[in-house]
């Protein structure tokens, strides 16, 4: 059962006033975005040193149930209507720019649209600062760096909704529905739980991630971070792109092993069955946007720290940007066979049914738009959600008829490596 939409809640109903220079900001070897990040609202996108990273809250809104895109791309375009710009840079991601999360399911389907106060960005060798109020600022504030933020005290990590031993259950409990022909594919997740004993600084896992998986991109919206392998879409000045990831194999740190466990990968019946119905899904729905579109017939081997993936990079020409935005690209793409499974519907009510928890905005879309309706929207995985002293972490493997639960166990284990790691590594 899914629940209506709410009247999403905003804030700042007086008109924006936005101002983007250029700034230096040093050599990006030594002078990290996240070095300037300071504790007040942090909100990132990074990707190898290069995105954007802001703080302070100038204008949001909170939208839920079915209607929680629309709700947030009418609230965005009524807030780029009416704001005053600046922008003395035009780069993507400069001029007035909002971060997202996205609920994963219907209901509740809580979600964020967020307008920082300061947005600091660096694309090449151009880098910027974009101020945002409800006046005019007469002059760019100072940047300096950020004050280092504590590592997590006490950690500790416990089973979430579903201990091992239940999830491969569940596991087993899709594969026999599967192979009666209810549906192709579901993708299942599980939880963990990290529990310390004060307030847990976002900030600390989110320098790690951006340098173990600086190939990533690591994000943080009220609250859900991560580090992304998977671009759900970005559009950019009339092209759309979109990453699409579904086979994984785990590392093993092994150079040589790790190669052959990479042919392994890109042979497997199994995975290559379901990156086909991912692929599948992701053209299927950017095709009545685009104008032409470029599907490759193999994916290619993803290596990443911890596992590899079957990639594939689809990319098209939009033919209707003046009209539809990034973020309701990013609706029209939610979810695809990545996340939910095939056929959709079916998977995502079985999910509901079976799986045991609720995703919140874990496997949602997660990244930013700008006033043009240009931006960048990834998948929420690798991901948690911190509240407090509490981080709930995510992990999800795509399940078809030849999966054997205790693969798919270990799989999800390996999923959780990038946030683990990044809560009680140092920095």
């Amino acid at each position: 059962m899914t629940s209506a939409a709410t009247t999403p809640v905003t804030t700042a109903s007086s008109p924006l006033v936005v101002r983007t220079t250029a700034v230096d900001l040093g050599d990006p070897a030594t002078t990290r975005l996240l070095d300037l990040l300071p504790a007040d609202a942090p909100v990132t996108w990074l990707r190898n040193g290069e995105g954007l990273v802001g703080w302070g809250v100038a204008a949001q809104v909170r939208t839920s149930g079915t209607a929680r895109f629309s709700d947030a791309d009418k609230w965005w375009a009524e807030t780029t209507a009416r704001a005053d710009v600046l922008d003395e840079v035009v780069e993507p991601g400069t001029g007035l720019v909002a971060f997202g999360s996205f609920g994963f399911a219907d209901d509740p389907g809580d979600s964020v649209l967020v307008v920082p106060r300061v947005v600091l960005g660096r694309r090449g060798d151009r880098a910027w600062i974009t101020t945002v109020g409800d006046s005019p600022v007469a002059e760019a504030p100072r940047v300096a760096p950020a004050d280092v933020p504590p590592a997590p005290v006490g950690l500790s990590f416990a089973d979430g909704a579903l201990n091992g031993e239940a999830w491969m259950t569940v596991v087993a409990d899709a594969v026999s529905r599967i192979n009666a022909g209810a549906l192709e594919k579901v993708v299942l997740a599980r939880d963990l739980i990290a529990t310390c004993t004060e307030p847990v600084d976002v900030r600390w896992a989110l320098h790690r991630l951006a340098v173990d998986y600086a190939m990533c991109w690591t994000f943080h919206v009220d609250g859900l971070f991560g580090a992304t392998p998977e671009m759900l879409v970005r559009r950019e000045r009339g092209l759309v792109t979109s990453r699409v990831l579904a086979g994984t194999i785990r590392r093993t740190g092994d150079d040589e092993r790790d190669l052959a466990l990479a042919a392994t990968l890109a042979r497997s019946s199994k995975d290559l069955e379901e990156h086909e119905y991912a692929v599948r899904s992701v053209a299927d729905a950017l095709e009545p946007h685009c104008s032409s579109m470029n599907v490759p017939e193999a994916p290619f081997v993803l290596h990443l720290p911890n596992v590899m993936h079957l990639a594939t990079d689809v990319a098209g020409v939009v033919h209707d940007a003046a009209t539809v935005s990034s973020l309701q690209l990013a609706e029209a793409l939610h979810p695809s066979a990545a996340v939910g499974g095939t056929p959709t519907p079916e998977a995502v009510a079985l999910i509901g049914e079976i799986e045991g928890m609720d995703r919140d905005r874990y496997a949602g879309p997660v990244g930013w738009i700008d006033a043009t309706g240009d931006g960048e929207w990834g998948i929420a995985l690798r991901s948690a959600l911190v509240q407090g002293s509490t981080v709930r972490l995510f992990a999800g493997c795509g399940v078809v008829g030849s999966s054997d639960p205790e693969a798919e166990l270990a799989e999800s284990q390996a999923k959780f490596v990038p946030v683990r790691d990044a809560l009680s590594g140092e920095i």
